[in-house]
């Protein structure tokens, strides 16, 4: 497509946003299709965010990246907020626009099999641009403390915690779905992954509150939950980790209480379904088999 000095005016008239070149707007303003396998962002790996070409916006993050081999970057999620869908001219497919500027992106395609899921947002690269994070200073610890729905509940909230999401860990099955892991075969545990800012908080008050928020002497399950994937389980990440968690299991000894918690270095954390994701939020109530209960008052 020719793009023409009228056609150039009545955008730069129209739209106050960053400069765009010739193959940018065929593909932003006029909906075409970059060359699989031509866009300098399929192959980046790097730690960041991905954002609007045109107005900046946050898209999507780079965990959230995967490999497809379509020849166009793949993510199976996106910032909240920042994607519209439409239907496409075609009428079969749905296209995906920056919902701050309306840029055309790509198209959406689901259940087909990628990862748990099953979305795929199948994004141009011209119409990104990339943003690394230049230090990572976030952390990672991972529990399990029951239904990974109760554990969640409270460290969503916890102040200093960023991210959180649930799955699997612990087993001998890979990337075990959630029916396999209640069969109580696989060796998982139903367990939350929480991301942590240090300048925050820390990670023994991410313990205190694993602590506080379970019955950690409950030793076949949690509450009316019973079965091994149930287990009260702290799994660290290094030696450090693990020497605060036994100085904690060491307390609690100490004050009286029959501590059943296991600790267990970490292995594969396999994301669960979609729908398990943040459960409490969406589904609105509490949790059934977790409550708060104040323990440590150092």
């Amino acid at each position: 497509m020719n793009i023409n000095e009228n056609t150039k005016n009545q955008f730069s008239e129209t739209m106050k946003y960053n400069e765009l070149t010739n193959a940018e707007k065929r593909v932003i303003l006029f909906k075409e299709t970059e060359r699989p396998f031509s866009g300098e962002l399929l192959n980046n790996k790097k730690d960041g965010t991905y954002v609007c070409k045109q107005c900046d916006a946050p898209l999507f993050r780079s965990s959230d990246k995967f490999d497809s081999q379509c020849g166009w970057p793949s993510f199976d999620d996106e910032i909240d907020g920042a994607i519209k869908r439409v239907n496409d001219a075609d009428g079969i497919r749905t296209e995906i626009i920056c919902l701050n500027c309306g840029a055309h992106l790509g198209h959406l395609f689901l259940n087909e099999g990628f990862t748990s899921k099953q979305i795929r947002y199948c994004v141009n690269s011209i119409s990104l641009k990339f943003i690394p994070n230049i230090k990572n200073t976030l952390k990672k610890a991972y529990f399990a403390s029951g239904c990974f729905w109760g554990t969640e509940y409270f460290f969503m909230k916890a102040p200093g915690v960023t991210r959180t999401q649930v799955g699997f860990m612990g087993g001998n099955v890979e990337n075990p779905t959630y029916e396999q892991v209640c069969q109580k075969n696989t060796g998982h545990f139903e367990c939350t992954e929480v991301e942590y800012d240090p300048k925050i908080t820390s990670y023994e008050e991410m313990l205190k509150l694993f602590f506080e928020t379970h019955d950690f002497t409950q030793t076949d399950g949690q509450g009316p939950d019973i079965g091994p994937q149930y287990q009260s389980c702290i799994f660290y990440s290094s030696q450090e980790e693990k020497q605060v968690a036994e100085k904690y299991i060491n307390i609690l000894i100490k004050m009286g209480y029959d501590v059943a918690t296991i600790l267990k270095p970490t292995s594969v954390f396999w994301e669960a379904e979609d729908y398990h994701q943040e459960y409490y939020k969406h589904k609105g109530g509490r949790p059934y088999c977790h409550n708060y209960k104040k323990i440590f008052i150092m």
